[in-house]
């Protein structure tokens, strides 16, 4: 069997652990040719390939990226996109294809899986967005580059009195804001699944400086405040039709600064989150999800997503996988209010 490798969306660490588990085994294990798409869905829709076999897997374990390439090329927003992809597997003697991606990638693989193309998906996002796993490679890293920063931005925040604003990634789902936050010790986490009260940070702001301390705000950059309480700007879609998202923390740190007369400087981590090196836990999980997701493709079970359910990897239908966002629900933001302030 001949199988095809994309890796679609934003890149994130642990993309090249599954690329060099599902290689190996694929070859040792199942004795399978392998071909490497370039830059997402671009690479099946111009038949844009590499060479992927164990050698090009050679050191890439701890490497952050992906050595495929990635983009946010969408197929069905083209013409004849669909038509265009099955007819440059064909040509290029593909059977069955796995996507490493998240909400987006995924998608579209779930349309083209219902169209008969033998597809088999793997969960990648920071945001650790996706249903049907508990768990996606990429996000423990994120976690924990947040985390840093936010350990370090307490003691210059301490140093000059001031309101530091860190804004992280998360454009509907709050995950990284809300580990982070516990986990660095934040005074206040805005994610976008609860509207924010600009008076009431503002107000939780102050307290914190009573107490003689500096606080830190951890904001998702798809938070929102309250209808009307501050002008949020928009920026240009994508081929998915995302606004491009970026700018709350500077906003809010505006915000603050206007409404307490206290000195406020925002940091964005933007895409230092996806950078680098992957954790043990993300090389851990992805090198498991790419072993199991080439075992699915030699026992011809398609149309599945790789998951992780508690300690163990599972099948799931890509349908249910890319059904809904997995979202921080009111009652686990609430429950975690305890650590902040």
């Amino acid at each position: 069997m001949r199988v095809g490798v994309l890796t679609g969306g934003g890149d994130c660490p642990g993309l090249n652990a599954v690329i060099r588990a599902v290689v190996r085994k694929g070859v040792a294990e199942h004795g399978f040719e392998f071909v490497g798409y370039r830059d997402g869905w671009k690479g099946p829709l111009e038949g844009y390939t590499m060479p992927l076999g164990v050698e090009q897997c050679r050191g890439i374990l701890p490497r952050g990226g992906t050595i495929l390439g990635s983009s946010r090329t969408n197929p069905f927003a083209l013409d004849n996109g669909v038509e265009r992809i099955k007819d440059n597997l064909a040509s290029d003697g593909v059977d069955a294809l796995v996507a490493i991606g998240g909400e987006d990638t995924l998608g579209v693989a779930t349309k083209l899986a219902d169209l008969g193309v033998n597809v088999v998906g793997v969960p990648k996002t920071i945001d650790n967005d996706l249903s049907g796993t508990d768990f996606t490679f990429g996000f423990d890293t994120a976690v924990n580059i947040a985390t840093e920063a936010i350990d370090r931005l307490h003691t210059t925040a301490e140093s000059h009195h001031r309101v530091l604003v860190v804004e992280v990634m998360g454009r509907h789902a709050g995950w990284i804001a809300l580990h982070s936050g516990i986990a660095g010790g934040a005074n206040i986490v805005l994610i976008p699944e609860v509207p924010f009260d600009i008076e009431e940070v503002c107000a939780q702001v102050e307290s914190r400086f009573r107490s003689q301390y500096s606080p830190i705000v951890v904001v998702s950059e798809g938070a929102t405040p309250k209808d009307g309480q501050m002008a949020l700007q928009g920026g240009e879609t994508d081929a998915f039709g995302h606004v491009r998202l970026g700018g709350i923390g500077d906003q809010l740190a505006k915000a603050i600064e206007d409404r307490t007369g206290k000195e406020a400087r925002s940091v964005v981590l933007g895409h230092i989150q996806r950078g680098g090196t992957p954790t043990a836990f993300d090389r851990w999980l992805a090198t498991r999800l790419g072993l199991h997701a080439i075992d699915a493709v030699a026992e011809k079970q398609f149309g599945v997503m790789t998951a992780l359910r508690g300690t163990n990897v599972v099948r799931v239908p890509l349908a249910e996988a890319t059904g809904e966002l997995k979202l921080v629900s009111p009652a686990e933001y609430a429950e975690a209010q305890v650590f902040f302030g």
